[in-house]
């Protein structure tokens, strides 16, 4: 997750933006075709063997939603996609999705003390 609204955050900002860019414009370039050889680049793709498929945690918001477009209800629980960006001031949050307005945070529970 990257945290915007500080100035020693933009160069993290811009990385991250063209990493993301690279990735939709091959998204949309598997749609039209292509093939990954034409798109690894002149250097030779990196083998990965004895590989396999696995899962790692990424951070995520879970809290009571009011106005989501497809979660619909009013203080509806839900877990959001991954949190790409927060604001200094937490009051905003872009996940993978779409964009939140952060309310109050949640208090700590006993089983957090």
């Amino acid at each position: 997750m990257l945290v915007f609204g500080r100035r020693e955050s933009e160069e993290q900002l811009v990385t991250e933006a063209g990493r993301l860019r690279a990735l939709a414009i091959d998204i949309e370039r598997i749609l039209q075709g292509v093939e990954p050889q034409a798109m690894a680049g002149e250097e030779p793709a990196p083998v990965l063997d004895r590989w396999f498929l696995a899962n790692r945690a990424v951070p995520c918001l879970i809290g009571l939603s009011t106005g989501h477009p497809t979660l619909v209800g009013a203080n509806r629980s839900i877990a959001t996609s991954d949190v790409w960006l927060m604001s200094e001031e937490k009051t905003w949050a872009r996940t993978l999705s779409r964009w939140y307005r952060l309310g109050r945070p949640a208090e700590r529970s006993r089983l957090d003390a």
